[in-house]
């Protein structure tokens, strides 16, 4: 389970051979949520509403990162670094 980012206290994970659809996983303290890729809706689980905008505006532009990192997830392989929130 790689952790590709952390920021301001989210931590973003793939599962190496995860189902579809491609999605990644966000922790916030004690709240998981597996967050769709595409469309950035949570599939699964819950974050607070601050912490799902965090993830959100973080995820929106690096879409196609997001894709790469669940390919080589998938494979599995490493799992590239995606830059956190500035």
């Amino acid at each position: 389970m790689p952790k590709v980012c952390e920021f301001y206290g989210v931590r973003i994970y793939f599962y190496f051979d995860d189902h579809a659809p491609p999605h990644f996983h966000a922790f916030y303290g004690d709240h998981e949520a597996q967050v769709a890729i595409e469309s950035l809706e949570i599939m699964a689980g819950s974050l607070p509403n601050r912490a799902h905008a965090l993830v959100a505006e973080w995820a929106l532009p690096r879409r196609a990162e997001l894709r790469r990192a669940w390919r080589q997830a998938s494979k599995p392989e490493s799992v590239d670094p995606i830059a956190p929130l500035p």
